[in-house]
């Protein structure tokens, strides 16, 4: 069973942020599929650095339409961009030099905080970005 189901409830009615949301969510999947199947610390190390990666890739194109059309909770927004991708990257760190394991309390945190930001502050930005046409 996946950490995390896609469904309506994470859609922000944008198509290409959809579409990275749900490869999000499949990293997170994969990364929640190799533990419980016992991967190795090297799989497991290359999908935290495709995680990592690809979160910094889809803030910057969030924050590209927030930019591009004035967005006017824009500040806020990439703070929590900024936040996220520190611990994040710190995780990486930490679990790179051994000094913390992947556990399912570290997923569930990940899933949370996925979950709330799209379902909360992505949900905010997709109606003024919808009402400038972006969909």
């Amino acid at each position: 069973m996946p950490l995390i189901q896609w469904n309506s409830s994470l859609s922000v009615n944008i198509e290409e942020v959809d579409a990275q949301h749900q490869v999000l969510v499949q990293l997170l999947n994969n990364l929640f599929d190799s533990l419980q199947l016992g991967k190795g610390k090297e799989v497991i190390e290359v999908i935290i650095k495709e995680l990592v990666k690809y979160t910094e890739v889809h803030f910057k194109f969030e924050e590209n339409y927030f930019d591009n059309y004035h967005y006017p909770d824009t500040d806020n927004h990439k703070v929590e961009h900024v936040a996220f991708v520190k611990q994040i990257k710190d995780f990486q760190n930490e679990y790179d030099s051994g000094k913390v394991t992947l556990t399912v309390d570290v997923l569930k945190f990940l899933r949370n905080w996925l979950q709330n930001h799209i379902q909360i502050s992505d949900k905010k930005y997709s109606p003024f970005l919808n009402q400038k046409g972006v969909y």
